[in-house]
């Protein structure tokens, strides 16, 4: 089965990565790792400090990126009378589901479609905020599923302009997709108390079977911390394979190049043709308009070949297809079916 609608790795993981699996001691994880003894949570915390220069001990680790958001969503939401969040329109469907796990309000800000793309009022972001005041903004960049995304500015700006008690995560689970610039993390976490910034193995890393996420928090949060932290340290086994893919940026950077050409093929072959519209994405995978008319047929020939893409179910995305961006040769099989069943229907006729 070809996997594209989960925004999965169909590519090869590092040499680094398939050495540190091959060659892992398993009498290793006889024993609960002693990092803790030095005051530190675990060897991948430590690292991930010196790779961005944030302090060790405002770094965060989890259990994938969705663990840093359920303990974030759950501790904030839970601490006060405040249990609002506001959250993109068209997102992902899980940060809605977290938030009503610890009945939480959610409210929603919109999102823009602008010819090719989707894009944030960064003015419409900050007024809400100021309007609703909830105890958690949530920021995704890039966002998922429409692939679009904020600059750094843009995120100084809305931090600058919203109340100090409002927590604001920035989801950035494809951020390294966009850029391998991370320099203007330490500087924002350093000014912003308030502020989380959410990352992960296993999208640009493609690891998402290890489930490792990372990220880093404002000052001022021990309680937040001891409450989000493992005691007695994290998997000896997942710790070594993600210190190898973090020291991987030049294999995974040639990977995330090469999508450009997947880009490029939905662009020149789906782009000009009746009822499709190709959106412009920084992250793994790339959203589509197409005629819904088509959708049954569509489903049945990519099932024929075992192959998944998402069928888009949300309210006002309901005619869109989200496709994971992987090997140049499933990505063509892709655009071929989609553009037989196109054909072959009285759309294209």
């Amino acid at each position: 089965m070809n996997y594209l609608d989960r925004n999965e790795f169909n590519f090869l993981p590092s040499q680094k990565v398939i050495d540190a699996v091959n060659s892992f001691t398993p009498e290793t994880l006889c024993f609960y790792t002693r990092i803790y003894d030095e005051g530190k949570k675990s060897v991948v915390s430590v690292r991930v400090s010196e790779l961005y220069n944030v302090p060790e001990e405002q770094v965060l680790l989890a259990y994938g990126g969705e663990e840093i958001l359920k303990n974030a969503i759950h501790y904030f939401l839970t601490m006060g009378d405040n249990r609002s969040i506001l959250i993109p329109e068209y997102s992902w469907w899980y940060y809605n589901c977290v938030a009503s796990e610890c009945s939480g309000e959610t409210h929603m800000y919109p999102l823009y479609e602008l010819d090719d793309t989707f894009a944030y009022n960064v003015d419409e972001v900050i007024e809400y905020t100021n309007r609703i005041h909830p105890r958690m903004l949530l920021l995704a960049s890039p966002n998922n599923p429409t692939g679009n995304s904020l600059t750094s500015e843009e995120i100084g700006r809305i931090m600058e302009n919203i109340p100090s008690d409002t927590m604001v995560l920035v989801d950035e689970a494809y951020a390294s997709f966009i850029s391998p610039d991370t320099d203007y993390i330490a500087p924002l976490v350093n000014k912003y108390d308030n502020l989380i910034i959410s990352r992960t193995l296993s999208k640009f890393y493609g690891l998402p079977g290890l489930r490792v996420g990372f990220g880093f928090i404002g000052k001022g949060h021990d309680q937040f911390l001891s409450y989000s932290n493992k005691y007695l340290g994290f998997n000896r086994f997942s710790e070594a394979v993600a210190l190898a893919a973090l020291e991987s940026d030049e294999h995974y950077r040639k990977v995330a190049e090469d999508m450009e050409w997947d880009r490029q093929l939905f662009k020149s072959e789906l782009g000009d043709l009746p009822g499709f519209k190709v959106y412009k994405s920084v992250a793994n995978f790339i959203l589509v308009k197409y005629p819904y008319e088509i959708k049954e047929a569509l489903q049945k020939a990519l099932a024929e070949q075992d192959y998944k893409i998402k069928f888009m179910t949300d309210k006002g995305m309901e005619s869109c297809l989200r496709i994971t961006l992987g090997r140049k040769e499933q990505i063509q099989v892709v655009v071929d079916t989609i553009k037989k069943v196109f054909e072959e229907t009285s759309c294209g006729k």
